[in-house]
C-alpha cells in the first residue's frame, strides 16, 4: 500500500466514523420556558412558601420541598441532605418570626427541563427589623403525583452592602 492510498484510506475511515457518530448522537433539547400550567403550579408553590415564611410556619414552608432523604440543599455551610435535616437547618437559622422576617422572591426565571422537571433561578430577600438580607437561588423542581416539589435548592447570601 502506498503512502497516498494509506492517507486516503485513513481519511475515508475518519470521515465515515464521523458520519456514523453524528448519526448516532442525539442532541439534547435546549431548555424551554415552562408551559403555562407548570409555570402557574410552580409559582403557586413559591407563593405559598412566602406566605408560610411570613407567618413563621417552618413546617408549612417545607411542604414545597420533596419529603425525602434524597432532598439536597447547598449553601455557604455546605450540603444538607434529607427533608428533616433541611427543616432543622431552617429552624436553627431562623428561630422566630422576627428572624424570619418577610420573604420575597424576584427575577424568577422558570425553565422546563422535561415533562416532570424544571429549573428556577431567582433572587430572595428577607425584610427584617434586625437588617435585611438576600441573595440568589437555583431550585430544581420535580413533578410528583402530589404536585411540584423542590428536590434541590442551592441558595447563596449576598455579602452585606458596605456604606460609604
Amino acid at each position: 500500500m502506498t503512502m497516498k492510498s494509506a492517507v486516503s484510506s485513513l481519511f475515508l475511515a475518519s470521515l465515515l466514523g464521523g458520519i456514523i457518530v453524528a448519526a448516532c448522537v442525539k442532541a439534547l433539547p435546549a431548555p424551554e420556558k415552562a408551559s403555562d400550567a407548570n409555570r402557574a403550579a410552580i409559582l403557586a408553590v413559591l407563593t405559598a412558601q412566602q406566605s408560610d415564611w411570613k407567618q413563621g410556619q417552618h413546617s408549612r414552608f417545607m411542604q414545597g420541598y420533596w419529603n425525602s432523604s434524597e432532598l439536597t440543599f447547598a449553601g455557604t455551610g455546605g450540603f444538607t441532605r434529607g427533608w428533616q435535616p433541611v427543616m432543622t437547618r431552617y429552624e436553627k437559622s431562623y428561630a422566630d418570626i422576627a428572624t424570619m422576617g418577610t420573604l420575597d422572591f424576584s427575577e424568577l426565571e422558570i425553565r422546563q427541563l422535561g415533562p416532570d422537571a424544571a429549573l428556577v433561578l431567582g433572587k430572595w430577600h428577607l425584610q427584617r427589623q434586625a437588617g435585611d438580607v438576600g441573595g440568589i437561588f437555583t431550585l430544581v423542581f420535580q413533578k410528583f403525583p402530589e404536585g411540584w416539589r423542590i428536590i434541590h435548592d442551592h441558595t447563596t447570601q449576598s455579602p452585606p452592602e458596605t456604606k460609604q
